[in-house]
């Protein structure tokens, strides 16, 4: 379905061109809406600590959308805590992560020095 590299100047195209093809694949109303913050937090979030770019794939499994958003930075700390842990308030990262786990059915986060895959899914009824 989306198979395209990016970088700050795509991030809003993208955005809609998530937000049209997840539609196709059979998400509506609030539960697209949600997806569609998720993946943006994905991309800002590959921009802003990934190095600059990165990767976004969508695709449709048979009962959810799937998007993929990598970059090639330097990785995550290793004591970071899980994207589904809510982060401290005073703490100035992490918030991202959680808000795409918060809104989506299910996030996995590969981590490391050649950089950063994070995976959502939202399951389609």
């Amino acid at each position: 379905m989306l198979s395209e590299s990016f970088d700050h100047s795509r991030v809003t195209e993208l955005r809609h061109t998530v937000a049209s093809r997840a539609a196709d694949a059979g998400l509506a109303g609030d539960q697209l809406d949600d997806f569609v913050v998720a993946v943006n937090e994905l991309l800002t979030n590959a921009v802003r600590h990934g190095g600059g770019s990165g990767h976004v794939a969508l695709w449709r499994e048979p009962a959810a959308v799937v998007c993929e958003v990598s970059d090639h930075g330097n990785g995550m700390p290793a004591d970071r805590p899980a994207a589904t842990e809510l982060p401290r308030p005073d703490e100035p990262g992490g918030w991202g992560l959680w808000l795409a786990a918060e809104l989506t059915d299910a996030i996995e986060v590969r981590s490391g020095a050649a950089g950063t895959a994070v995976r959502i899914s939202a399951s389609v009824f």
